[in-house]
């Protein structure tokens, strides 16, 4: 049987919005089919099977992502030239009417 993101979402007593994110961020199991999301019973299994924490077990570490120190500003900048828009061919005064 295939489920509705909205029947998963009551499943796991969650928002609709969390599983659809979810699924589109390939984190969780889904069937796509008719341009939605559809998940079966194992589907909605595994997910359960993934969010289970175990008695004494450990948390895996966090990713430790460094930060991108922004790179520095070229030494010699040239100074910026500003655009601006012409006026509109009928604004104009030097066109001639033809």
């Amino acid at each position: 049987m295939l489920h509705l993101p909205a029947e998963v979402a009551v499943m796991l007593q969650c928002s609709e919005w969390w599983v659809k994110e979810q699924a589109r961020k390939r984190r969780i199991p889904f069937t796509w089919i008719g341009g939605g999301y559809r998940f079966t019973d194992e589907h909605v299994a595994a997910i359960i099977r993934a969010a289970e924490v175990l008695p004494g077990a450990v948390a895996p570490p966090a990713a430790v992502v460094p930060m991108r120190r922004p790179d520095p500003a070229p030494a010699s900048v040239e100074p910026v030239t500003r655009l601006c828009a012409r006026p509109p061919r009928r604004a104009r005064q030097d066109t001639v009417a033809a």
